[in-house]
């Protein structure tokens, strides 16, 4: 790393401290903890998660959803953890947790909702594209994450809803470049240093930061892995299906991300007629 680098990677994180990134929950700190012994104590977690309700229930309505790929009935935290083991029960409690992270608001309750449709429909595409090894757990905690420095802007611009606006109907220009005209930093950064602070997996990391790149989609090289581009295409396939049969998350990412996207989950015409058709009901189920 050179000097001027070290200078502007440290200029930045002033201004990134100024904005205000969330610190890691206590929870996801407990769950570290465990996950480092070499006999993880699950009696002790569930009692942690058990004692806040809400918390609680979602775990379970999770593991009990298609969206991991897990058809058992659990009905107890301590069952949930069992099944999900606590790798893939931090990244789904992670995205439970976030929302709490933020004060609410009219703006944010649509996020919030559009994110988890978007997540959900990321874990069902990866068990359904074929070519694809992306765990369904790992492209479900991406869309949960993916656009996580949206509700950061909010909080901390009163004008980023119109950037997000222009950004989202700029059928041209990068969606992160719209947002550099007219802030700091944009929601890809924003996102790619709070999914560190979160401890994150690194291909998860990599993935947020490039979600809006086109050339990281067409790209062969490492990094990116495999799986972090697999996982943008994803959930840009998830936003594009939500987008056709429910008319929310409306953007043009489709338009400039889409053919790049197909390409990499080598899907033809025939095969994104099918996805559109048999995702419906999958969405049908939600509303």
């Amino acid at each position: 790393m050179t000097p001027n680098h070290s200078a502007l990677e440290a200029q930045l994180e002033i201004s990134l401290n100024k904005i205000g990134i969330p610190p890691r929950p206590a929870i996801l700190e407990t769950i570290s903890a465990e996950m480092k012994k070499d006999e993880p104590d699950i009696n002790h977690l569930s009692s942690i998660i058990s004692a806040d309700v809400a918390l609680a229930a979602s775990l379970i309505s999770i593991t009990n959803s298609p969206y991991f790929g897990f058809r058992g009935r659990v009905h107890t935290a301590r069952e949930a953890l069992m099944i999900l083991g606590l790798n893939v029960a931090s990244k789904a409690i992670a995205g439970l947790v976030m929302r709490r992270a933020f004060p609410s608001s009219p703006h944010l309750e649509r996020f919030w909702d559009s994110s988890a449709r978007i997540a959900r429909l990321s874990g069902w595409l990866a068990q359904r594209v074929r070519n694809s090894a992306l765990r369904a757990d790992d492209a479900y905690t991406f869309g949960l994450f993916r656009d996580c420095g949206i509700p950061i802007l909010i909080s901390r611009f009163p004008n980023y809803p119109d950037i997000l606006n222009e950004a989202n109907n700029d059928a041209t220009h990068s969606f992160t470049d719209i947002e550099d005209l007219s802030l700091p930093t944009n929601h890809a950064v924003i996102g790619y240093v709070l999914a560190q602070s979160w401890w994150l997996s690194e291909e998860t990391i990599i993935a947020i930061r490039r979600h809006h790149d086109v050339d990281t989609l067409k790209s062969s090289s490492v990094p990116p892995s495999l799986n972090s581009r697999h996982m943008i295409a994803v959930s840009q396939l998830a936003e594009y299906l939500l987008q056709q049969h429910s008319g929310l998350s409306q953007t043009q990412e489709w338009a400039k991300l889409g053919p790049a996207c197909m390409q990499l989950l080598n899907l033809n015409e025939v095969g994104m007629e099918r996805i559109v058709a048999e995702s419906a009901p999958v969405i049908a189920a939600e509303s």
